[in-house]
Parts: C-alpha cells; structure tokens; sequence
C-alpha cells in the first residue's frame, strides 16, 4: 500500500517506518522539518514531504494519492496548551484525508476508561484525537496502549532513571496501588502494521498490552532485578500531588518537566486492556513479557554503541533502540571518553602498536597503576591481570587480554575491548584507525562506561580526572609507537 506516517521523526514512528518498508509498503513521511530524518538508514527508501497537521492545505497536498496513514503525532511536551493543538491537528488531518480519498487512518492513542471526567488531561486529549478522527468519513483504526516499554521510550526512561537513580524513594502512594498493563515496542510495531491487513469495517479500537498487569512499584522493582541493581525501598506517602512528583521527575531524570507532568498525570489512572477490545482477537501474535521488554531495551543499552559504533553511520532496523531522531535524553546513560591523535605512519603501523597492548608489553602509560588495578580487582574476587594475552601480537575475537576481552578485531581499523574487571557497570576500550586522504592517519580511542545504579555514577565521575589523564597518554604513546617496530616482550620488561 502507499501510506504516509505523521510522526515519523518521533519515537515510534521512525521505528514502524522501516517496518512498513521491509512488509513491502511504499512510504511517504509528513514531517515539518526534512532535516531531521537526513541521517536515518531509511533516508533513500521513502518519500520525504514537508507538511504541517497544524496547516491543513499542506496536509491536503502531502496525502494526495494516500491510501493509508499513521496519525502518530502528539504535542505533549511542548508548552501552551497541548490539547487545543492536539485538536486543531486531528481536524486538519481528518479534513485532508477526506479531501484526498485516504481509505484508512492508523492511530496511536492511550488505554484508559472512555469517560474523560475519570483520566487524566492527556489521556483524555488522546481519547478525544480518536473521536475527532473517527467524526470525519474516513474509517478510523484507533489503538489504544499504556506504558511502552523500550529503549528511547519517554515512560521508559522515566522508569530506568528513577530505579538507577535512587536506591531509595518516597513516592505517591498510587504508585502502589494504580494497575498498569506495559506492552513492548516490538509488539506495538507489529500490532500497527498488522492493522492494515484487517478487512475495513469502519471505525474499530483495539487495545494493546502485554500480559502483565502491574503497579509502577512492580515495574520498578522488575527493572532493578533485571538490571541487576538491589531492590529499591520505596515508600508511598500521601502528601506528593501529581505536580510535586513531576518536579521531581524533571530532577532525577532527563526528561523534562513539560513532557513529565503528563506522564506523571497519567500513572493515577488505571490503563488495562478491556476484554473486549482486545486486540488478541483479530491479530494472532504472542507479546513479550514485560521482563523480556525491558531485557530487550537493556540488551540494547549494552549493544546501542557497540554494534553500532560511535563512527558508523548505518544502524541496524532494531525497533527497540534510540535512533538519530530521537530527543537528547533518549537511551541508556553512557559515559564517554574520545582522545583523537593524528600519526605521519601508515594505519598499519598503528594498529599494529594498538593490537599490541597488553601482557607482557604492557599499557605504555602508568603500568604501576594498571597492575595495582590488576590487584584490587583480584583480591575482590576478580579476574585481575593475571590472565596477559595468548600471543603477544596476535588477537582474535574472543581472546583475554588482562581484565579485557576482545570484542571486536578489524585489522587495521578497529580493535575493541569489553572491560571485565569488576565495576559498577559495563566498560569498553575502543581504537579506531583511519587513514587520512594526505598520508598518515588518525587514531580514535573511545573509553566508555554504562552505570549500574548511583554507584556506577560515582566510580566515573569520581576516577574521570586521572583517567583522562591515562587514556590522553595512552593514545599519543600508541600513535608514538607505531612509527617504530613495537617491542618484543622480552625486550619491553
């Protein structure tokens, strides 16, 4: 089918639309700004078209030829009154689809219940976007989901933030009481695109959801057993209003105020699928669990600047981690590190020093200070460095390298090392080599660190000022040394 998608710049949209892509679709996203999607893998395969659903000539010439759409904008967030912008854009839209003959109209909407009276200010914009939606001819598919659960997400990082954050928490004593039923980003995707298979019969609501009903102490409490963080006390209290909780939101974690008042609004109100309305009944699809969801958005934490490396352009069509357009306070916590030292030799001769470190040849810079590493981290149960290396100028994936092993060997471009000492978090060493057009080339050593809990905070801000120290020497002593044969280990003790 030829579908537009409204929203591809935001988080699910710039997930389903490689999605549409690869079920066969031809796909048109509607954005404001072009310039946000320039850096997505999909760039080429869509066609990119500036409209506005606050300007409804641009929304008519945009869907000329149309004959489905992804209505997956929303203005919560963004100050002034949402609801009244998220109104103007619904109308806008139902009054360009009818212009143009669009057949169908996908939207993303909330659980909760249909009376407005009872939910919350967004919840309750959400639900009337359905019904202006559903007021125009054009046949309206409404989905209806609570908490989304994946990396990138905004109740996602909500949640991560404030169980790594804070070991310990007062909070609203809805917090203990409110059910939720959360429902993994892959399984969204698959329910969107899903729709569009099912035979047109007006206007229809589904609601989606994982098969866990939990309160938000439960998910918090699920999120720290999975991520291997202690289980966080957290006490209800009855003096926290929506408001106060939401200031405190916006302190602890990245996202902003205006985009966690609603969020936090929303949690009062209890979002479970109706029986009913489940959409179970007309898509046959086994949805994750909320323990594998948030492995899932972990696993991807881990593998988000690994498998796709600080250099690499291309990201591979993985629903559940943060993208280009994805706002700043998206994903995991990653601390890093990036030296860039430029060497008159040849990438050759650098990668070989890189791919030397180690063993017997040592760090080249405060060795002293590595094997005592090496020795508190043995006394406290660790592997230490006592392991060294197989070979002193070979590797290969999988190889010990001291507390280190290898991640990942590209002669003569990339060397990186997972750190398996112990510390409060995951560590990597990453060496990049690139050949300048002029001669010579350019060495890219990348440190970085993913937090476990405040500790995992601490041990990085608290050691930043002599490893930068180290990892600055390091570099320039590894562009140093590849301007002669590194030494042989014999030689080097």
């Amino acid at each position: 089918m030829r579908v537009a998608v409204l929203g591809s710049t935001g988080y699910v949209g710039g997930r389903l639309v490689p999605k549409l892509l690869d079920a066969g679709h031809e796909v048109r996203c509607l954005v404001r700004t072009p310039e946000k999607l320039a850096s997505v893998e999909w760039r080429s395969e869509v066609d990119v078209v500036q409209a506005d659903v606050l300007d409804e000539a641009s929304m008519v010439a945009a869907l000329d030829g149309i004959e489905a759409v992804f209505y997956l904008v929303h203005a919560m967030g963004l100050s002034g009154d949402f609801e009244r912008t998220d109104r103007i854009g619904a109308e806008n839209t139902c009054a360009a689809a009818a212009a143009t003959g669009v057949g169908r109209i996908v939207y993303l909407g909330g659980l909760g219940e249909d009376d407005p009276t009872k939910l919350s200010d967004h919840l309750a914009s959400r639900h009337e976007v359905g019904e202006i939606l559903a007021a125009g001819p054009v046949p309206v598919t409404e989905l209806r989901a609570a908490v989304i659960i994946g990396s990138g997400s905004a109740s996602f990082e909500m949640l991560r933030h404030l169980a790594e954050v804070l070991p310990a928490m007062i909070c609203p004593r809805w917090v203990t009481t409110t059910k939720c039923q959360p429902i993994a980003i892959a399984d969204v995707l698959h329910h969107l695109a899903a729709v569009l298979e099912l035979e047109d019969e007006g206007d229809r609501i589904f609601e989606i959801g994982g098969p866990d009903v939990l309160t938000y102490r439960e998910m918090m409490h699920r999120y720290a057993r999975i991520a291997g963080l202690r289980r966080r006390l957290i006490a209800p209290v009855p003096v926290l209003t929506p408001r106060l909780s939401s200031h405190w939101v916006n302190l602890v974690t990245p996202l902003p105020y205006g985009l966690a008042r609603p969020l936090v609004d929303s949690l009062i109100n209890d979002v479970v699928v109706d029986a009913a309305r489940d959409i179970g009944a007309v898509v046959d699809h086994e949805p994750l669990t909320i323990d594998q969801a948030i492995e899932r958005a972990l696993a991807v934490v881990g593998d988000l600047e690994i498998k796709t490396s600080w250099m690499d352009s291309a990201r591979e069509r993985t629903p559940a981690q943060p993208m280009p357009q994805d706002p700043d306070w998206a994903g995991g916590t990653i601390y890093q590190n990036l030296q860039i030292v430029q060497s008159t030799v040849s990438p050759e001769a650098v990668f070989a020093a890189v791919s030397g470190v180690g063993g017997e040849r040592g760090w080249y810079v405060a060795n002293i200070l590595w094997t005592w590493r090496g020795w508190i981290d043995k006394l406290a149960g660790g592997v230490g460095m006592r392991r060294g290396r197989r070979h002193p100028d070979e590797l290969r994936v999988g190889d010990a390298l001291d507390f280190f092993r290898v991640e990942a060997y590209e002669p003569p471009s990339l060397l990186r090392l997972r750190a398996e000492m112990l510390v409060p978090g995951d560590a990597w060493l990453e060496w990049r080599v690139v050949e300048n057009p002029n001669g010579g080339c350019e060495l890219r050593q990348l440190a970085r660190f993913h937090p476990r809990g405040v500790a995992g905070r601490l041990y990085w801000w608290v050691l930043l000022p002599p490893h930068k120290v180290i990892w600055r020497r390091l570099a320039e002593r590894l562009a140093a040394a590849g301007g002669h044969q590194a030494p042989h280990p014999d030689r080097a003790r």
